[in-house]
């Protein structure tokens, strides 16, 4: 029989069990979110920055995968100066961003501008324009090297049915002064929906009032586009910027695809080079300290972004 004789008729056993104090709950209530999120983190730490970190350290280091690995102090780094090909995939990199990233920015900008009015088959022009995004790389890329084919693509074929003499005819990716223009174009084409449907949310997002209040003042439509639809994407701008900068930064799999880095070196960009390096030279070391020189090229880069963002908006 249970003794209920003491305390307002509880159990003996209930009146000795310990209180769990406000400190242990909340313990417990971050030990369980912890437990959640563990799997994820770890997995981070082994294949993400793990690899980083090991990579940080072999950029000082001289290693062809499968000798022993030795210290080479400031070796890759004075390299970066003697070659050649790192010179130019630098600069390479620099003008595809430069030409990239705000003309990808208009084209979405205008294509959301666009998509956002009242027309018919909207969503299929939405989805026609977001398709490129999400399609094989390899078969959109096949595509692209059909449609601006020298020879027989139907984009020269138009210039020369409006009259250009064949022998001005672009080159396009055969051409070392066209291959850039190319891959320029193709990274334009590709991305330019997915930014689109960010614009596109973020064109919904802004008030209809401001609308009608420009309006009343008799705005024309250049008028509401510049003092009330880009102020008010400014966020939306910010965020497609950066991501586009970071993007155009690493780009890769576009040049790997269309032109391999060249004719000569007219395309190769900073992460194809760490790619031949490591894995057609093997000097794992140097490509290393191209990495760890892309990564701060890309982080100075968006931490200007970040401080202007700041200053426009205090």
């Amino acid at each position: 029989m249970v003794d209920t004789t003491q305390t307002g008729g509880l159990p003996t056993s209930a009146r000795r069990r310990p209180a769990i104090s406000k400190r242990q709950r909340k313990l417990r209530s971050t030990l369980v979110a912890y437990s959640f999120i563990a799997p994820n983190f770890i997995g981070f730490a082994v294949f993400t920055l793990g690899p980083i970190i090991f990579a940080f350290a072999l950029a000082f280091m001289h290693w062809d995968g499968s000798n022993h690995i030795s210290f080479a102090g400031l070796d890759n780094f004075w390299h970066l100066f003697r070659d050649r090909a790192f010179a130019a995939a630098f600069w390479n990199t620099i003008i595809y961003t430069v030409f990239s990233v705000p003309l990808t920015m208009a084209c979405a900008l205008g294509l959301a501008i666009l998509l956002n009015q009242k027309i018919a088959g909207r969503g299929f022009f939405r989805t026609a324009a977001f398709f490129p995004y999400v399609a094989s790389l390899v078969a959109v890329a096949v595509v692209w090297n059909m449609l601006f084919n020298p020879d027989m693509g139907p984009v020269n074929m138009i210039l020369y049915s409006i009259g250009i003499d064949p022998k001005n005819l672009p080159g396009w990716a055969a051409d070392k002064n066209w291959a850039m223009v190319t891959i320029i174009l193709f990274g334009i084409w590709k991305n330019m929906g997915y930014f689109m449907v960010i614009y596109l949310a973020g064109l919904q997002g802004i008030n209809a009032e401001l609308y009608e209040a420009a309006d009343l003042d008799g705005a024309t439509a250049w008028q509401k586009f510049w003092h009330v639809t880009l102020p008010q994407l400014t966020p939306t701008t910010f965020f497609v910027s950066v991501m586009l900068t970071i993007q155009s930064f690493k780009v890769f799999d576009q040049v790997f695809m269309i032109t391999q880095g060249g004719p000569g070196t007219s395309t190769l960009v900073l992460v194809y080079h760490i790619y031949n390096e490591a894995f057609i030279s093997w000097d794992l070391g140097y490509s290393s300290m191209v990495a760890l020189v892309l990564f701060m090229l890309v982080l100075i880069v968006t931490v200007v972004q970040f401080r202007l963002t700041r200053e426009d908006t205090a």
